[in-house]
C-alpha cells in the first residue's frame, strides 16, 4: 500500500496535522511545566524551558533565569535544568560551580528529584481530571424525572407523537426507575418499531406514540472506523443494513456480528435524502467489564437516541470523582490491552502510533470542540502513563534509578547509566518504528 492510500483517510491533511500539534502541545507543555514548576519549588534551577525542538522562534527570559521558549518542531519539548549535560537531564555538565550544586539535578536531595521527575506524569493526570469534571459539569446528567430537551431529525416514516418538554413516566409499560431513566432506554423493551410511552406533559398524564428508545442513529463515529472510513457521520439514520429495514440500534449489532467480517450494504437517510453505501466490519478487542478482552466485529459507531434530555449540573465533587474514575479506567484498560498485545492475547492493531493518533485528532477535532477536548484529556492520560514506564530515557526510568540511589546510597555509575539510556532509547525508537508501520501497512 502507497501513501496515496492512505492520505484520502484523513479528509483535510492539514486540518489533521494542526489539530495533533494543538493536542500534543497541550499535553508536552503540562508535562514539562510539572517538571518546571516542582523543580523550582524544590530548589533546581530550570535554564531552559522549550516547546518543541529544533530552530528557535521566539524566547524570553524570565526574572528567574530560566529561557522560555518556542521551536520549529512542535513535535514534543523539554526542561533542562542547571548543570545538565543534555535535555534528558542525564549526566553532570563539566565545570559546573560547586556553589550552585544544590541547584541542579543531580546535585538536589533525592526527594526533590524524584518529585520533579514524578511531576510531569502526575500533571498530565491532573489536566485529564480537570478536563473530564469540566466536561461533566458543562454537559450535566440527564435530569429527574427524565424529560425532552429537544427532538432530533428522523425520517418521516418514523412515528412520533413526543414533544420538548415531555416528561418520560414509562416505555412499554416499562416504568423508568428516577436516577437511571437514560441508561435504562437500551433494555428491556418490545421489539417493536412503534412503542406506547406514558409522559406527563403540561401537567397530565397521557399515553403517546413514539419510536425505539434507541432507533438505528447514529450518535458519534469512532475514529480509523469502518464507518469513518465510508463516510457516516453523526446523525445519520440507517434504513436498512444488507437489504432488512431495521427500527433498533440492536438490530445492527446483531447483523453486524453474524456478517464475521463481510462487506455490508446500508441504507442511510441524512438531511432528508436517502444514501447507499457499503462498509466492511473491523475486529475490534474491547475490554469486558470484569478483566479480559472480546474480540467482535464492528461498524465503528455509537448509538444515539431520538431526542436530547434535559440536564441538571451535578455537584463539584461528583465531577471530580467521576473524572478520576475515568482517567483510573483509561490506565487499567490500557495496562490490560498492552499486557494482552504482549502475550499474543489480541491484536497489534490495537496500538496507535504517531500517523494514528494524528489521524484520530482530526477526526475528533472535526466532530467538535467538546470531543476533541475530551480525546486530549484521554491522550494526556495515555502520555502520563506511557511516561511511568519503567524504562530508560522515560521518567519511569529515571524513577528507577533513584529508587536504586534510595536503596544502595549511591547512584548509577556513568557508564551504566550511558549504556541503559541507550538502550531505552533504542527501546523507544524501536517502538515508535513498528508503531508507524502499524499505521500505514499493517492495520490502516
Amino acid at each position: 500500500m502507497d501513501l496515496t492510500q492512505i492520505l484520502p483517510q484523513f479528509g483535510n491533511v492539514a486540518f489533521t496535522l494542526a489539530a495533533f500539534v494543538v493536542a500534543l502541545s497541550v499535553i508536552v507543555a503540562i508535562h514539562e511545566y510539572g517538571h518546571y514548576i516542582v523543580g523550582r519549588w524544590s530548589g533546581i534551577h530550570a535554564e531552559v524551558f522549550s516547546l518543541g525542538f529544533g530552530p528557535v522562534l521566539v524566547s524570553r527570559r524570565d526574572k528567574h533565569g530560566t529561557l522560555w521558549q518556542i521551536a520549529a518542531l512542535p513535535f514534543g519539548g523539554y526542561v533542562k535544568f542547571l548543570g545538565d549535560a543534555n535535555a534528558a537531564s542525564v549526566g553532570q555538565a563539566a565545570g559546573t560551580d560547586p556553589a550552585k550544586l544544590r541547584h541542579t539535578m543531580l546535585g538536589a536531595p533525592l526527594w526533590a528529584r524524584a518529585a520533579t521527575v514524578a511531576a510531569g506524569p502526575i500533571f498530565n493526570f491532573i489536566l485529564s481530571i480537570l478536563i473530564f469534571a469540566a466536561v461533566i459539569l458543562t454537559q450535566g446528567r440527564a435530569a429527574d424525572p427524565l424529560t425532552i430537551e429537544r427532538m432530533l431529525p428522523l425520517p418521516a416514516t418514523y412515528v412520533n407523537e413526543l414533544r420538548a418538554g415531555d416528561e418520560i413516566l414509562a416505555i412499554g409499560g416499562s416504568e423508568l426507575p428516577g436516577e437511571d431513566g437514560l441508561a435504562r432506554l437500551a433494555e428491556g423493551y418490545p421489539a417493536e418499531p412503534v412503542l406506547d410511552y406514558r409522559v406527563r406533559r403540561d401537567g397530565r398524564e397521557m399515553l403517546v406514540r413514539g419510536p425505539y428508545p434507541q432507533p438505528p442513529l447514529v450518535g458519534g463515529v469512532s475514529p480509523r472506523s469502518a464507518a469513518d472510513a465510508a463516510g457516516l457521520r453523526a446523525g445519520d439514520v440507517i434504513l436498512e443494513l444488507e437489504g432488512s429495514e431495521v427500527f433498533a440500534f440492536a438490530q445492527l449489532i446483531e447483523i453486524v456480528t453474524a456478517s464475521e467480517g463481510r462487506t455490508l450494504d446500508l441504507t442511510i437517510w441524512r438531511n432528508g435524502e436517502t444514501r447507499e453505501l457499503s462498509l466492511t466490519p473491523r475486529r475490534v478487542d474491547l475490554p469486558r467489564p470484569e478483566g479480559g478482552f472480546e474480540t467482535r466485529w464492528l461498524l465503528g459507531i455509537s448509538s444515539g437516541l431520538f431526542f436530547e434530555a434535559a440536564t441538571e449540573t451535578p455537584g463539584l465533587g461528583t465531577a471530580l470523582g467521576d473524572a478520576v474514575a475515568q482517567v483510573w479506567n483509561i490506565i487499567v484498560s490500557s495496562l490490560s490491552g498492552l499486557g494482552h498485545m504482549i502475550t499474543g492475547a489480541i491484536s497489534s492493531c490495537n496500538l496507535s502510533g504517531p500517523v494514528g493518533i494524528a489521524q484520530a485528532s482530526g477526526a475528533m477535532a472535526e466532530q467538535g470542540a467538546t470531543s476533541f477536548i475530551w480525546f486530549v484529556a484521554v491522550l494526556s492520560t495515555a502520555v502520563g502513563l506511557l511516561n511511568l514506564f519503567p524504562i530508560p530515557v522515560l521518567d519511569g526510568g529515571h524513577l528507577v534509578f533513584f529508587g536504586y540511589e534510595a536503596i544502595t546510597g549511591r547512584q548509577p555509575g556513568d557508564k551504566a547509566l550511558r549504556v541503559l539510556m541507550a538502550l531505552g532509547l533504542s527501546l523507544i525508537l524501536t517502538m515508535t518504528v513498528f508503531a508507524v508501520l502499524n499505521d500505514l501497512f499493517l492495520c490502516p
